[in-house]
């Protein structure tokens, strides 16, 4: 992985040196909600400073938004994962070369009711809840109380972050409450004290109590040297080399002084 953050880092400081002229024109973003936060931030301020430039941005999971690079739907696809080795090779059938900027970082924190005396939990334990085969959290410490799983659809990228690093490919008990978002998932478990999710570290609040993993706490500091056990790069994909307006919207998410800025801003982890 670490391989795969310096030739993603390279690749970002060549796309700044070669920037072109700014041309008018029109953006379409699709994909992660994990990286929407982030989007939205970046997306009004670029359309302020560049008002000839029109950005469509929605979201729709990892997946959507590389289904659409391949399909041609989009300009750039937000991804909370890297592109899979099977959707390579169907874009390469298509005449599509994907090209990843990863533009944060970010680490996916378990999530209770504020209510929940629990504070820490292990990936066994996680893994365990997940199966369906610890049902109530008097098993692991916690009170009395029977466990609500509340879990990301199959076309996200948290998702399939949690399915490798927690689940180990072993498949969410079929009981699980599936959602479509991380907004949905601080949702559920901030009205239900009997629920446990995991949301993207920009969607912490006050509405739902973040738990340790393995004994460390997910903060900037532990998702950057990666000590926290469940983190990870998120990208934003191009079809090809970028070029034009897109090319000067992934400089302004690379540069400190910008798009950094907004990572911030939204409760991630920026590059530098």
């Amino acid at each position: 992985m670490k391989k795969l953050f310096t030739i993603v880092a390279s690749l970002a400081a060549v796309a700044t040196l070669c920037a072109p002229t700014a041309t008018a024109g029109n953006l379409v973003i699709k994909g992660s909600t994990t990286v929407l936060p982030i989007s939205q931030l970046a997306v009004e301020a670029y359309m302020k400073a560049h008002p000839d430039v029109n950005i469509s941005l929605s979201g729709g999971g990892s997946s959507n938004g590389i289904k659409a690079i391949i399909d041609g739907s989009t300009d750039i696809a937000n991804a909370s994962r890297f592109i899979k080795s099977k959707e390579v090779a169907l874009a390469n059938e298509k005449g599509i070369y994907p090209v990843p900027f990863a533009v944060a970082y970010d680490s996916i924190i378990p999530v209770v009711h504020p209510s929940n005396n629990l504070s820490a939990i292990t990936l066994a334990q996680l893994k365990e809840i997940y199966m369906g085969k610890v049902t109530n959290f008097k098993e692991i410490g916690g009170p009395d109380l029977k466990i609500v799983i509340c879990s990301r659809d199959t076309s996200s990228g948290t998702y399939e972050t949690w399915e490798k690093r927690v689940m180990k490919k072993e498949r969410v008990t079929p009981r699980a409450q599936v959602m479509a978002s991380n907004g949905a998932i601080v949702q559920a478990v901030s009205n239900n004290k009997h629920a446990i999710g995991y949301i993207g570290i920009g969607y912490l609040n006050d509405a739902v109590k973040p738990m340790k993993v393995d004994g460390v706490e997910g903060t900037k500091e532990s998702t950057l040297n990666g000590t926290f056990p469940i983190s990870r790069p998120l990208f934003m994909f191009t079809n090809g080399w970028p070029k034009g307006d897109t090319l000067n919207f992934v400089n302004y998410m690379l540069n400190p002084q910008t798009g950094q800025k907004h990572v911030e801003k939204s409760g991630y982890v920026p590059l530098y």
